[in-house]
């Protein structure tokens, strides 16, 4: 199993992935979300690869895939879809399972609602696709998108801190001698690089959009029915375990497993998640 790492240019946009495994095995999409990158799928993509073929993109903004700066892209939600739909098909993507996490969640399923055919079955990580899935803890956000003062996105800056990618984000509800150091490390990284902060302050702003599309997404789980797992830390403080289960709601076939962890279960569970995902695709993605 060897992972490379590449560079896809989209329209003005750099993307950057990981990839692993036989082409000529079923592909697995995998889409980060907020703050991090595909360097959160560093333990589960070997333990797929056998296999599976892995492709792990930085989303606009993230990691190091290279976007322009905010002056001259629009950093949206719509937009990032655009972005990863434009690299699924320069790479030659025709099928695959969907890997979703947090704000790779609402990216994935805008793919999915505009081409439901190329999906075999999606994972959801604590990827959230119903309102009951919100936590109490987005107070700040939630003013923010009903009054985009400077104050109210000043009052989002928070949400970006070192302190609160660490603490809140991946310590809450996880024992920290189980949490490994580097991905909160390289998150925060990220975020004190030059621009990074206007660019999440724009996509918090623009995340009320992906509330306006839930009904969407619903409507095409219920009209597709596509093979579900949702593999959820119960400790998230973003996104609650009500929001995993609500998916059978519209997909009764939905299979829900709650874990152990918080947010970023990969960081403590990637070995279950990964049983967990070699089960079920052994079943649907044929």
């Amino acid at each position: 199993m060897q992972v490379t790492y590449k560079t896809q240019h989209v329209d003005n946009v750099a993307v950057f992935y990981r990839e692993a495994g036989n082409p000529e095995k079923p592909t697995i999409l995998l889409l980060h979300g907020f703050p991090t990158s595909s360097h959160m799928f560093r333990d589960l993509i070997p333990l797929l690869a056998p296999h599976y073929h892995l492709i792990a993109p930085d989303l606009p903004g993230f990691g190091q895939t290279r976007s322009p700066p905010r002056d001259t892209f629009n950093y949206t939600f719509d937009h990032l879809a655009q972005i990863i739909d434009g690299f699924v098909s320069a790479i030659g993507l025709k099928r695959y399972v969907l890997y979703v996490f947090d704000y790779g969640a609402p990216t994935g399923y805008r793919l999915a609602v505009a081409h439901p055919e190329r999906v075999i079955a999606i994972v959801s990580q604590n990827g959230n696709a119903y309102l009951e899935g919100l936590s109490d803890e987005w107070g700040p956000w939630q003013t923010y998108w009903r009054e985009p003062t400077q104050a109210h996105r000043e009052a989002c800056r928070a949400s970006l801190s070192a302190d609160t990618i660490k603490n809140w984000q991946y310590l809450t509800g996880v024992n920290a001698e189980h949490m490994s150091p580097d991905g909160y490390t390289l998150d925060i990284a990220y975020m004190a690089r030059p621009g990074a902060e206007e660019i999440q302050l724009d996509l918090i702003l623009d995340y009320r959009s992906n509330l306006a599309k839930y009904p969407e997404f619903q409507a095409y789980f219920r009209d597709h029915q596509p093979p579900f797992l949702a593999t959820w830390g119960r400790h998230d403080p973003a996104f609650v375990p009500p929001g995993a289960h609500a998916y059978k709601r519209d997909m009764p076939k939905a299979e829900v497993h709650l874990l152990d962890t918080g947010h970023f279960a990969l960081e403590t569970h990637a070995s279950e998640i990964a049983r967990l995902m070699s089960d079920f695709l052994s079943r649907h993605s044929a």
